[in-house]
C-alpha cells in the first residue's frame, strides 16, 4: 500500500474512533495526516469512500486476529467447544489491547448508514464463520437464537473494554479470561463433555 495512503487511513481511523463519522471533517483528517485536503481527495473521492476504506481495513485486521490459525472446533464435545470459545475470546481481547483505535471504531459506530457492498462483504467474512459455528451448537440444544447469542457476547465484551477505557475498572488478562468463562456459562449448549467410544462394526 502507498505510504501516504496508509498514513491517511491511520489518521482517519484515529479521528473516526475519537469523534465518530459525523463528528469528523475531511480537512481534519488531512491535517492529522500531514497532507493537503486536495491530496486526500486524490486518494479518496469523498468522506464516505474514506470511511469505507477505514472500515474494511480495520475489519480485515479483526478477521485475521480472530480467525487465522484457529482450528475448526469439535462442536460435538462441550470441552472442545469451550476451548474454541475461550481462544476466540482471548484473541478478541488481544486485538482490543493492541489495536485500540480499530476496536473502538468498530464497536462504537452505527456503520449501516454508509457501508457499501464491498464493506458488507468484509463484515460477512468475519461474522459468517462465527454464526455457522454458533448455529451448529444451537442446533443441538435449546436456547436463544444465534443472533441473540452473538449480540449478548459482543455487548458483554464491548462493555468490559469500554468500562476499562473510561476508568471504571482495571481489566487484566486473568479478569478477562474469567469474564469469558462467565459468558460461556451463560450461552453454553447442552452437549456431552467427551465423545464416547465409537461402536465397531462387525
Amino acid at each position: 500500500m502507498d505510504d501516504k495512503r496508509r498514513i491517511i487511513l491511520d489518521a482517519a481511523l484515529e479521528a473516526f474512533a475519537e469523534r465518530g463519522y459525523h463528528g469528523t471533517a475531511v480537512p481534519e483528517v488531512a491535517e492529522a495526516a500531514g497532507v493537503g485536503t486536495g491530496t486526500l481527495y486524490r486518494y479518496f473521492e469523498n468522506k464516505e469512500a474514506l470511511v469505507n476504506e477505514v472500515y474494511r481495513d480495520a475489519k480485515q485486521r479483526l478477521r485475521a486476529a480472530l480467525l487465522v490459525g484457529v482450528p475448526d472446533p469439535d462442536l460435538y464435545r462441550l470441552d472442545a467447544a469451550e476451548m474454541w470459545f475461550a481462544e476466540l475470546w482471548r484473541r478478541l481481547g488481544t486485538f482490543a489491547k493492541t489495536e485500540p483505535d480499530a476496536f473502538r471504531f468498530l464497536e462504537m459506530q452505527d456503520h449501516v448508514a454508509y457501508l457499501d457492498n464491498k464493506s458488507r462483504e468484509v463484515e460477512l467474512s468475519v461474522l459468517a464463520p462465527l454464526w455457522l459455528a454458533g448455529k451448529r451448537l444451537r442446533d443441538r440444544s435449546d436456547g436463544p437464537s444465534v443472533d441473540v447469542i452473538i449480540a449478548l457476547l459482543w455487548g458483554a465484551f464491548v462493555g468490559l473494554i469500554k468500562a476499562q477505557r473510561l476508568g471504571y475498572l482495571r481489566l487484566d488478562d486473568k479478569q478477562l479470561e474469567q469474564a469469558g468463562a462467565a459468558c460461556w456459562r451463560l450461552v453454553a449448549p447442552d452437549l456431552p463433555r467427551t465423545r464416547g467410544p465409537r461402536s465397531k462394526k462387525s
